[in-house]
């Protein structure tokens, strides 16, 4: 794509935005050519251009850029390559001591010089993803008013009823395109959050840029701050939300009703993505809003593709049917529920009805199995309430219902016991453990504890990361339930065929092509999913499926290309830096 002009937004003063021709058919991707001179006039100079993260290169500015924007003697006077400059970032991260403190380098190299972070994230998945997202990315945000430094994002609150639309004409970049949206009720594992929420909104738009090339410039983090429950943050000084509890029932569903219509009328046709609601309010809003706007939960549908991906994994090893398996989740809220809808979609294509997929699956709650006769059922969990006997334990449920795959999704650390493990090491030749629940600490169990007590017969995934256990001579290589396998290619394939609504068979698309993505070296070494190094690579092959079911059902809003994953990878954002005054970097 070719850069043809060069505007700023009139809301956004000298701040530079590049913008292509096309940016309304399509996502705006790097500059494939330089900026002639001269320059615009209001195109930031100097210290202005240094300070603009958007822009800013740092030492690898060229010497003629150095003379057109006024940089000489601003900057040392060695040119240095971003690759250099990569390496430096690399040093100084490696020197620290904790993930915390390398979340805080990375947010400040992000808020200083953003090519350069994303180029940092794309050459260093393995090492990068963990501390941008899950698990640190959990302590950020239980820190996130001790380690405030800069402004991300939008923070809407309830005291801004009336006024969204102003607000959000206040963000400076025009073609978003894609909202991740929280109210930071259900943080990860780690319950009320408040507006520190505002750090899982800032960590997934990163991960659809790292992942899946989603131009910056697209990507808006935004924490609708309903107020909060939590006492430790409304007695912390350093809080940085409203210090009020949280609104609830009617005065909720207003605030979110606002939103989603200042969001549409900002920006029409912008995705949103619900992201950590609680139970209570993520069922309801995405029933409210999946017909109207486009919108999905990555926690329901997301987690749900990203799991059926790995069981499709698995039984390429057992050699089983999806519809001869037996589901057992421990949890009942929205991951489970998701899990099971596109589980019993997977096993109706495999030649169940609707009825007999559903029986087999089951859920675990904090009250024992979830059974039909049990009075005052929410209502998400009642397709999966069958006719049985009360069951107390999930250990107790293991052994009645003998099941091929149990799914951790409950953030109750450790309740994949010895017990269990061995309980379904004896039901199954290859038992299928999934220990999805994220930060680390919410773990069912750790990668070495599956393989141990199973006598390394384990399918094993988790939903944080575990480094490779040696047992018994043999070298087992877990990775990661990772949404992040999912969400940033499913955006990235509705984005750029501008598909009018997220559906269902899209993610079950995005599960398909994940799992053949798996390669049979993968499966010899435990992997139930591919290398984080292939991601970009997966996330593309994930769009295109997207895109072509946005085309099938007749939401896309281009004209169907010859070739969707060539569209896919040229839409692409790599973080390499763009020259402004002629020449290559």
């Amino acid at each position: 794509m070719r850069l043809r002009d060069i505007r700023v937004p009139t809301n956004a003063g000298a701040r530079a935005t590049l913008i292509s021709s096309s940016a309304e058919q399509s996502m705006t991707t790097k500059p494939r050519q330089p900026l002639s001179l001269p320059l615009p006039a209001w195109f930031p100079r100097g210290t202005a251009l240094l300070h603009d993260p958007t822009l800013n290169k740092g030492t690898a500015f060229t010497d003629p850029e150095r003379d057109a924007l006024g940089l000489r003697g601003l900057l040392p006077p060695h040119v240095a390559r971003q690759e250099d400059q990569v390496g430096r970032v690399l040093e100084n991260f490696r020197r620290l001591d904790s993930d915390l403190s390398r979340y805080i380098l990375l947010e400040s190299l992000h808020d200083r010089n953003e090519a350069l972070f994303f180029r940092v994230i794309i050459e260093n998945p393995d090492e990068m993803m963990p501390i941008i997202y899950t698990p640190t990315v959990g302590q950020a945000c239980q820190q996130f008013g001790h380690i405030y430094r800069r402004a991300r994002g939008l923070f809407i609150s309830a005291a801004d009823r009336g006024r969204m639309v102003e607000i959000m004409r206040n963000w400076p970049h025009r073609e978003a395109r894609m909202i991740v949206v929280t109210d930071g009720e259900r943080i990860l594992g780690l319950g009320d959050l408040g507006a520190n929420g505002i750090g899982i909104p800032i960590g997934k738009l990163a991960l659809y840029t790292a992942c899946a090339g989603l131009h910056p410039r697209h990507c808006l983090p935004v924490v609708l701050d309903a107020g909060t429950n939590n006492e430790s943050l409304l007695a912390d000084s350093l809080y940085i939300g409203l210090r009020q509890r949280r609104l609830t029932g009617a005065a909720l569903d207003e605030l979110v009703d606002e939103f989603v219509d200042a969001a549409q009328q900002s920006f029409p046709g912008i995705v949103i993505q619900f992201e950590d609601f609680a139970n209570h309010n993520a069922f309801r809003l995405l029933r409210k809003y999946r017909d109207k706007v486009c919108c999905f939960n990555d926690d329901i549908q997301g987690t749900a593709a990203v799991t059926v991906a790995g069981i499709f994994s698995a039984l390429r090893v057992t050699g089983r049917r999806m519809a001869e398996q037996t589901f057992l989740c421990l949890g009942a809220g929205e991951a489970a529920t998701g899990i099971s809808d596109l589980l019993v979609a997977a096993m109706v294509g495999d030649g169940l009805d609707q009825a007999a997929a559903r029986r087999r699956c089951w859920m675990v709650d904090s009250k024992g199995l979830v059974v039909a006769e049990r009075k005052e059922l929410a209502e998400h969990k009642r397709p999966y309430a069958h006719p049985h006997a009360p069951v107390g334990s999930f250990p107790d449920a293991v052994n009645v219902l003998r099941p091929t795959a149990i799914i951790g999704v409950g953030a109750t650390p450790q309740t994949f016991t010895q017990q269990v493990i061995e309980a379904m090491a004896r039901i199954n030749d290859r038992p299928i453990i999934f220990a999805l629940s994220n930060p680390t600490s919410k773990s069912e169990c750790t990668a070495e504890q599956a393989y141990a007590w199973s006598a390394g017969r384990a399918l094993f995934a988790s939903g944080s990361p575990y480094d490779p256990v040696e047992l018994n001579g043999r070298r087992h290589v877990p990775r990661q339930g990772n949404n992040s396998y999912i969400f940033p290619g499913v955006g990235l394939g509705v984005v750029t065929v501008r598909s009018t609504r997220v559906t269902d068979p899209m993610f079950m698309a995005a599960a398909r092509t994940l799992a053949e993505s798996v390669t049979a070296d993968d499966l010899a070494q435990g992997s139930l999913y591919p290398a984080l190094s292939r991601v970009r690579e997966v996330s593309a092959r994930i769009a295109a499926a997207v895109g072509a079911v946005a085309i099938r059902e007749g939401l896309a809003e281009i004209d169907p290309p010859a070739d969707l994953h060539e569209l896919m990878l040229q839409q692409m954002y790599d973080g390499r830096y763009a020259s402004f005054a002629g020449g290559a970097d």
